[in-house]
């Protein structure tokens, strides 16, 4: 029988009692055997690669070795010094289950998709060509496939063959948003591929556009006016793709996503648009379930191009969301699996797991701990501060630090990292997420990287342990 692969997991002083009963509690079912190297140090995210190299050397007989997460620098560094692979864990010891998991990978192929993202530049005419071209680039660097040149009603914008041709210029695709004719012939005569929209007063127009174009019912609530229309580009030659209105919350929503259905039934093996922006720029609540939940119906329908905006501030990332999200929605529906455990990007507000180190773990931290260095936890609806000379909890952080202030002086510097630290600690709690000391909070994609204070908030204290 082929020996088991023995790993080494190297930790600090302070995770070794944690990372032990981790490690007993996983090692047989994952099929390894383990050693835990502790390195002279008590804070493992404190420990540099090439500060590993220098201070450890590993026992004999160890197969490969397993690197915390946080510990920064090149691992090819420590592989080099001792002959040994070296993999990254996790950051968390205590996501190390779902790192040893030995389950089929539940995101294998994921990142497929079949639906096209138009996002809509607003209000085109009133923008600079820089303003303009800054937008359509953050578009489509966030995931749009085709930018959508909004027009203003009321009078032709001389400019938009302009604007269209930088767009093309800068390798973009391009469609037109305008019932303008003047409009829409510069736009197109400029590169763009699609016309947004036309129903029975415009349609004729279209056999002279040679471009797809948005068809529409000349009167949503009962589809008036689509067939007509759909018989008309049809022998006009002209493609085009359905879009039957999605109405707002309280105006007709559930009505609207109906007539999707029925046009689906009408015409099986059409082309179809949905306007999300209907829903999420002119509903309370932030975008990025809203496009899930969307997303997924266009999926089951065969709905295959959306058009957004980023209007409202609460949908200012709509086209990363989509981005995303028609992701999921296409793994979850080829692969016939639940959209759940696949996207943690898209889980913004709240975590998508929430560890606890419980009272006892943390008891036995403060316990070992006997520099001064403040370490910080919050789980159970408060805050842990604990250094070799205390160990103290509330739920208001300003409590909490009064307390600690009356039982060692802190100086200006230190105050001001505890105190962004607790307000970092006091949202976690708020919202039900995880904090880690001196890590950013999780966002999902819209989480921003955090520069590590603790090093050097540690070598001001004086605690000796790096160098």
């Amino acid at each position: 029988m082929q020996a088991r692969p023995h790993l080494l997991f190297l930790t600090g002083k302070l995770a070794e009692p944690s990372l032990r009963r981790m490690l007993g509690e996983i090692a047989s079912p994952a099929g390894f055997d383990f050693t835990v190297g502790v390195l002279p140090i008590t804070v493992v995210a404190l420990a540099t690669v090439p500060w590993i190299v220098r201070h450890f050397t590993p026992p004999p007989g160890i197969d490969r070795i397993v690197l915390p997460g946080l510990c920064a620098g090149d691992s090819a560094l420590l592989a080099e010094a001792t002959g040994l692979p070296v993999d990254r864990g996790p950051k968390d010891l205590r996501d190390l289950p779902a790192f040893f998991n030995t389950k089929a990978d539940p995101r294998e192929g994921y990142g497929a998709y079949d639906i096209a993202i138009l996002a809509e530049i607003n209000h085109a005419p009133r923008l600079t060509m820089a303003a303009f071209l800054d937008q359509a680039r953050a578009f489509r660097d966030a995931g749009a496939d085709l930018i959508d040149v909004g027009c203003d009603p009321g009078g032709t914008w001389a400019g938009v063959g302009d604007a269209v041709r930088a767009l093309r210029a800068d390798g973009m695709r391009v469609s037109i948003d305008s019932f303008d004719p003047r409009e829409v012939e510069l736009a197109i005569g400029a590169g763009a591929e699609l016309v947004l929209s036309v129903n029975s007063t415009n349609v004729d127009r279209a056999a002279d556009w040679g471009v797809e174009v948005v068809a529409l019912p000349d009167v949503p609530a009962d589809l008036t006016g689509l067939d007509s229309t759909l018989d008309r580009l049809t022998a006009l030659g002209v493609r085009f793709r359905i879009d039957p209105i999605l109405e707002p919350i309280g105006m007709g929503f559930a009505a609207s996503l109906g007539r999707y259905l029925e046009v689906r039934r009408r015409y099986p093996d059409a082309e179809m648009m949905m306007g999300v922006g209907n829903l999420t720029e002119l509903t309370d609540v932030d975008s990025a379930g809203v496009n899930v939940m969307l997303l997924g119906f266009c999926q089951e329908v065969g709905i295959r191009s959306v058009l957004t905006t980023e209007v409202i501030n609460w949908s200012r990332s709509c086209v990363r969301e989509l981005d995303l999200a028609r992701r999921l929605v296409f793994h979850a529906w080829t692969r016939r699996v639940l959209p759940k455990h696949l996207e943690p990007d898209l889980v913004l507000l709240r975590d998508p797991r929430l560890h606890r180190h419980g009272a006892e773990t943390l008891a036995e931290l403060a316990s070992r701990i006997t520099d001064r260095n403040f370490r910080l936890f919050a789980e159970d609806g408060v805050i842990h501060a604990m250094n070799g000379r205390m160990h103290l909890t509330d739920a208001d952080p300003f409590a909490l630090f009064a307390a600690m202030s009356a039982r060692e002086p802190i100086d200006a510097s230190h105050a001001f990292y505890l105190g962004y630290e607790m307000a970092k600690a006091m949202t976690a709690l708020t919202l039900g997420k995880d904090y880690t000391q001196d890590q950013a909070l999780r966002w999902g994609f819209l989480t921003r990287p955090e520069e590590s204070h603790l090093a050097g908030d540690a070598e001001a204290k004086g605690s000796g342990e790096s160098d």
